[in-house]
């Protein structure tokens, strides 16, 4: 499903449809003759609603398994926003009795693309999360979960928490993007608010509100579990923080510096 007709950047043998989460219409033609989908929202103030939205519509379209991705450590009482949609989300799900898989991972390793131009023209990054250990995932591996969910391989109503094969502090990413590009990079930890002010013009004021509860989370020492789950439904274990700096290096050689974006 995109927003735009795209011409060939899709792959070979996909068929692409037309449609746009805030426009009904459009999701209830795309779910025609469906029998598995997988949500996932770009992030924004409407997601909750958009994601909610489109549940209603997939029970209607008889959908058979509805594959989502949610968070570790959803819950409808949390501190964290993001933690609450998701929880109210899945709630959704549950009520309307949606055959259904929940994909829970953690941090994202591609969220430091954010801080890719910082990264070029500093060697360094920040946030506040101190020492605390997050089982980063790469999304990679949370694509082939997917995958494998869509196609039955796994059994249904689930929810699967996803990690990377350790939990690993931001200096450990640090160190890995450095071996990665080649280059010293460092990390420094700093204060919610310092860390506040760095975002503003990188993400909306909303973003920024729902990034800090998140890494408060983190630092809270609330999302270093481990799973081997990835390994169990791929066959592959779970890329490495260092996998994913050697892949993704030129990502961040291309990044504009930080003083020029």
């Amino acid at each position: 499903m995109v927003r735009h007709a795209t011409g060939n950047d899709l792959r070979k043998g996909v068929q692409p449809v037309v449609a746009d989460f805030d426009t009904p219409e459009t999701i209830r033609r795309a779910l025609e003759g469906v029998d598995a989908a997988y949500l996932v929202t770009p992030s924004s103030a409407r997601a909750e609603a958009q994601q909610l939205s489109f549940v209603e519509m997939a029970a209607e379209a008889g959908v058979s398994h509805l594959v989502v991705l949610s968070q570790l450590g959803s819950r409808e009482d949390s501190p964290v926003r993001f933690l609450r949609y998701h929880a109210a989300v899945e709630r959704r799900v549950d009520e309307l009795g949606l055959c259904h898989t929940f994909l829970c991972p953690n941090l994202f390793f591609q969220g430091l693309y954010a801080m890719a131009g910082l990264i070029t023209a500093t060697g360094r990054f920040v946030a506040p999360i101190g020492d605390a250990r997050v089982s980063a995932i790469d999304v990679r591996d949370i694509a082939d979960v997917a995958v494998a969910a869509l196609l039955d391989e796994v059994a249904p109503n689930q929810t699967l928490t996803l990690t990377g094969p350790r939990a690993v502090t931001h200096a450990e990413m640090a160190q890995a993007l450095g071996e990665g590009l080649g280059r010293d990079i460092g990390f420094d930890d700093i204060d919610p608010h310092a860390f506040a002010v760095l975002l503003e013009g990188i993400l909306p004021p909303w973003q920024i509100e729902g990034t800090l509860e998140d890494y408060a989370h983190y630092s809270r020492g609330e999302a270093a579990a481990i799973t081997t789950t990835v390994q169990e439904i791929t066959g592959h274990p779970a890329r490495d923080v260092r996998q994913f700096a050697h892949d993704c290096a030129d990502r961040f050689r291309a990044a504009v510096p930080a003083e020029s974006a």
